[in-house]
């Protein structure tokens, strides 16, 4: 995108199908595709990217229109579906077009998506298992997996993984905290106890305050913390998984193809990503006297 907008960007595309894509009776007038986005960013700008391609190779010709506005009734009149992308975009589509088919990306977690009409997408936390058969092959001798969380968020979460662990031949140390000022004397019950820190998302352990805290204490224990993005990785996390973001917005775009084809948008049951990228720190792996094998190395998306 080459101009800033308002918090809110919208863009209407535009999507004609020929003849032969509809029985004649289907065949008058334009589809309409409203895409919200929720911010400007190179992830949010690969999902409208993938989106857009996934129409284009279903013969569906895409035509762009930005406004500085959300949907109007005007805009919707003809609309038949909304693509929200991002959390803000998606409320703003849920509570301004309450009737009109949604799909959505960049969300966060399932729960985010489920128990709503009309509403569909893909969501980015990869699921427990995925996450546990990567921690499995870049550390393969990690069998007590640390873990700090906050219950009101997470209780259930953590005792859903701590099933899929058990199955898995892992062992779950979890220590549950209500505030971050908890989070030192968690961290020290797992100093002897854990072979890997696994960072789980949680808006009370993970924060930009607790995350010196949370390094320093890796480092110092030569315990692996397992971050959460990139720049977790970065900062000292030995890795940490990502998403491809251009194939959400392909896994967006085939979502809408089926509720514009008919199908509809509440009996479609909300996705992981499905391809994994992930970075990796050597020089936390090195101080921290890790064999990583060089198959991982290769692979990594990012290395430090």
């Amino acid at each position: 995108m080459t101009r800033r907008l308002p918090i809110f960007y919208l863009v209407l595309v535009i999507a004609w199908i020929g003849l032969g894509w509809r029985l004649p009776s289907e065949a008058a007038g334009p589809e309409r595709v409203a895409v919200l986005l929720s911010t400007e960013s190179p992830p949010f700008d690969k999902v409208l990217e993938g989106f857009r391609d996934s129409l284009e190779q279903k013969k569906i010709p895409v035509l762009i229109k930005i406004l500085p506005d959300g949907l109007s009734s005007e805009d919707t009149k003809n609309v038949e579906l909304i693509f929200a992308v991002g959390s803000e975009a998606l409320v703003q589509a849920r509570v301004q077009n309450p009737d009109i088919p949604i799909v959505a990306g960049m969300i966060l977690r399932e729960e985010d998506l489920v128990n709503f009409p009309h509403t569909t997408g893909v969501y980015l936390e990869h699921p427990p298992e995925i996450q546990l058969g990567w921690m499995r092959r870049i550390l393969p001798d990690a069998r007590k997996i640390g873990v700090v969380y906050n219950g009101t968020e997470n209780m259930g979460r953590i005792e859903n993984a701590k099933k899929i662990l058990d199955q898995m031949g892992f062992q779950l140390v979890a220590q549950e905290v209500s505030g971050p000022r908890e989070l030192p004397a968690a961290l020290e019950n797992l100093a002897n106890t854990a072979d890997v820190l696994w960072g789980v998302s949680d808006h009370v352990v993970l924060t930009p305050q607790t995350a010196r805290h949370i390094l320093l204490f890796s480092f110092r224990n030569r315990i692996p913390f397992v971050g959460l993005s990139h720049a977790w990785t970065k900062a000292g996390a030995l890795y940490s998984l990502d998403r491809d973001y251009h194939d959400i917005g392909r896994q967006c775009g085939e979502l809408a193809y089926r509720i514009l084809q008919g199908e509809p948008a509440g009996s479609i049951a909300p996705v992981a990503p499905r391809k994994v990228t992930y970075s990796l720190n050597l020089k936390a792996a090195n101080r921290m006297k890790l064999n990583i094998s060089s198959s991982v190395r290769k692979d990594a998306e990012q290395v430090y």
